[in-house]
């Protein structure tokens, strides 16, 4: 690899990270508590990369000591995010994970990809604007077993 496509190479990394994070700077603008907690901020982009956006309905302050936050997805399911000294612990479906490993990230990020996966449904739109009609089945005649 010569020096300038070592630099060109650079430059596009650069340019891509940067993307994301001005990505993730207009998506947390909406959201009152990422904007006062940047910590909360990089745990989320951690968590759901800087496209959180597409996958978050709010995020709720839900007490102050220790600080714990209800992550909301689209999807109708939460997850929470409680602050300690050290980092952050996420505690999803009742299991705890302490964001400071690396393993232990991976396996919320995991256990957030599962959530989102097992969600409730959002209707899809039908061709026309409205849902089809589904014709309606009489049921079966009884028949009489008296004689």
């Amino acid at each position: 690899m010569t020096r300038e496509e070592l630099v060109a190479k650079i430059r596009t990394l650069a340019k891509d990270v940067y993307k994301g994070r001005l990505k993730a700077d207009v998506a947390a603008a909406e959201y009152d508590e990422l904007t006062k907690f940047p910590e909360l901020k990089k745990v989320i982009v951690d968590l759901l990369t800087a496209d959180f956006d597409y996958f978050l309905a709010s995020i709720d302050w839900v007490a102050p000591r220790p600080t714990t936050f209800r992550i909301n997805l689209k999807n109708g399911q939460d997850f929470y995010l409680i602050y300690t000294p050290k980092t952050f612990i996420a505690q999803i479906e009742g299991k705890k994970y302490y964001l400071l490993n690396i393993n232990e990230l991976q396996n919320a990020t995991n256990a957030i990809s599962r959530i989102l996966r097992y969600g409730g449904k959002t209707e899809e739109p039908v061709e026309g604007g409205t849902p089809a009609e589904i014709p309606a089945t009489e049921p079966a005649a009884e028949t009489d077993t008296t004689t």
